[in-house]
């Protein structure tokens, strides 16, 4: 079986690994083409090139920014023959765009899912990704047998913009969680007690989480290399505070989670792991 997929950073890569390790003939394009060299595997020269070779695409980009470029731009996927192609768009994208992306590409005659994913590194090199899926049931049909490489539960939501809007609305929901737990975790350093043993009981508690197991011990070590970074999450959270305003609703939570992630920019960690937030909130970002 053969697929292509586009946007090699930390998340992409993983996926990328996980689908090659599961037999797939897996052909790549990269905008920096140095991050694919490791992957052994064919180069293509622009994203028209590569979807002319494949009939199924991956793409899993920073931000709907570049996923207009690689859809629209020199090169772009449009300026290919489309006619039948699947493109699985597993970035979180903003969901007035890909309303946008549904009707660019399916005038051309291809089939755009989007399918944002719920994880990041590690459950992408397990194959164990939450996917949430838009789009019509007949490309679904026929893209569900890849999907389910990297995906453990899969939500097919049809409608175009639901699986985008549940995946922002998510990630208020994670984003509240990670700053929750650091902000816990240096309150109780300040007040003298052991950073291992507030872990261990908050998981014995109210925090005991997915967050928190998944971060324990980028928290434990301060290791925060990056699987899902602050500057992500506040991308994700600018997007869910413009579906606020569409629905006229406020946004009180997802707000000042947002205002956190922002920290990270000034104190030059925002490319770093979103777990980092615990390096704002143990230096107090209050003045």
């Amino acid at each position: 079986m053969k697929a292509g997929f586009i946007g090699l950073g930390h998340l992409g890569k993983a996926m990328a690994k996980r689908l090659i390790a599961e037999g797939i003939e897996l052909q790549v394009w990269n905008r920096t083409r140095e991050k694919a060299l490791d992957l052994a595997v064919e180069i293509a020269g622009t994203p028209a090139d590569l979807v002319s070779r494949v009939e199924t695409l991956f793409l899993n980009l920073f931000d709907s920014e570049a996923v207009w470029s690689v859809i629209t731009g020199k090169g772009g996927i449009l300026e290919a023959d489309c006619k039948n192609k699947v493109i699985i768009d597993t970035s979180t994208n903003h969901f007035e765009d890909v309303t946008h992306f549904h009707e660019m590409l399916h005038e051309k005659g291809a089939f755009y899912l989007e399918a944002p994913v719920l994880g990041s590194v590690a459950p992408a090199s397990q194959g164990s990704l939450t996917v949430l899926v838009s789009g019509e049931k007949q490309a679904y049909d026929k893209a569900l047998p890849l999907i389910e490489k990297i995906g453990k539960n899969i939500f097919f939501l049809e409608k175009p913009g639901h699986a985008t809007k549940m995946k922002l609305i998510n990630n208020l929901v994670l984003g509240s969680f990670m700053a929750t737990l650091a902000e816990s975790i240096a309150l109780a350093e300040a007040a003298g007690i052991e950073k291992a043993q507030v872990i261990d009981m908050l998981l014995a508690g109210a925090g005991n989480s997915g967050v928190l197991h998944a971060k324990k011990e980028k928290l434990l070590k301060e290791d925060f290399s990056t699987h899902f970074s602050s500057s992500l999450i506040y991308k994700d959270l600018h997007y869910l505070q413009d579906l606020a305003f569409r629905l006229k609703r406020p946004l009180f939570t997802g707000s000042v989670v947002k205002e956190l992630f922002g920290l990270t920019f000034g104190k030059k960690i925002d490319d770093l792991d979103f777990s980092a937030i615990y390096k704002v909130m143990k230096d107090n970002p209050s003045p």
